[in-house]
């Protein structure tokens, strides 16, 4: 005989089921995403209050302007100045980035103020240099978890996405030309070698954001002309499993006609498919190129934002 809770779970409608399946996977969707600002918030926090604020340096973006408005006139935590800067930037993101991404990244500003103003780990490194190398590293991986998630911390993250959406821009770029229009103007304002100083953290920071947010993800374009184009083509559809195209070309020197196969797969993929096109065809001709970003079933690297 069942026992009660057995035939309870008999006797609940598949449809009732179904929606307690979404309701605890969209529990456990949410409580991930917060992990993942907290967890990035935190790193950024060690960081400011760590390195950045006991050697002076100033930083970019939004934090970059609290810190300076803090430097001059230190009436106000950094946590307090920063969540006041951000106010007409979410204003402004509510038109123009997705609700869903606004509201988490409402939840990301909260974690990132909160932690600047209780996480406060003393690092110690004395040397300039050292000190905004490894400020950039940790900023650089906190800001790239945080934009893992389904939101952001605000700030120039929040104007980074509206950019990488509507004109394909890089995260990286968009926070390395932003930021130096704050540096600049700073650098009138304080000492020279600590701007400069700042800019290899910036510089740092923006390259380890691109390498955690899609590094791992890129993807690769390869083009391939081989007499084992059919051998080839059945590697990457049966072995590698993605998609590729075999195009109609024509031999510019010999005017024969020529098979040229196009795919597009991920970065770990690719030393197999070249290690087998050595094997089937040491003469073939191959291009593989990078790629900003790949829009398509499986594939597809665009970020959730």
């Amino acid at each position: 005989m069942a026992s009660q809770d057995e035939a309870g779970s008999a006797a609940r409608p598949p449809a009732q089921a179904g929606s307690e399946a979404r309701r605890e996977g969209g529990v456990r969707t949410v409580a991930w995403n917060l992990f993942l600002m907290a967890a990035g918030s935190a790193l950024c926090a060690v960081a400011i209050n760590g390195i950045l604020i006991p050697q002076r340096f100033l930083s970019g973006g939004f934090t970059g302007l609290a810190l300076v408005i803090y430097y001059l006139w230190p009436l106000l935590p950094v946590s307090v100045l920063y969540a006041l800067l951000n106010i007409p930037l979410f204003a402004l993101g509510w038109f123009h980035v997705g609700r869903r991404f606004f509201l988490y990244s409402l939840a990301g500003m909260a974690f990132f103020s909160g932690t600047l103003q209780v996480v406060h780990v003393p690092v110690p490194v004395q040397d300039p240099l050292l000190a905004a190398l490894l400020a950039g590293i940790v900023t650089g991986a906190g800001s790239g978890i945080i934009l893992r998630s389904l939101g952001s911390a605000g700030g120039t993250d929040i104007l980074s996405i509206m950019l990488f959406r509507r004109f394909s821009i890089r995260l990286g770029t968009t926070v390395l030309a932003f930021n130096s229009v704050v540096l600049a103007t700073a650098a009138v304002l304080f000492d020279l070698e600590r701007a400069l100083y700042t800019l290899i953290y910036i510089f740092v920071t923006a390259r380890v954001v691109d390498v955690v947010v899609t590094g791992l993800s890129q993807r690769k374009a390869v083009t391939i002309i081989s007499r084992q184009w059919q051998a080839i083509r059945r590697f990457v559809l049966d072995d590698i499993r993605r998609g590729v195209t075999v195009l109609q070309a024509q031999g510019g020197y010999s005017g024969g006609e020529e098979k040229v196969l196009f795919t597009v797969i991920t970065f770990r993929e690719l030393s197999r498919l070249k290690r087998e096109i050595r094997r089937l065809d040491p003469q073939a001709f191959v291009v593989v190129s990078e790629t900003l970003e790949v829009m398509g079933h499986r594939i597809g690297n665009q970020p959730h934002w």
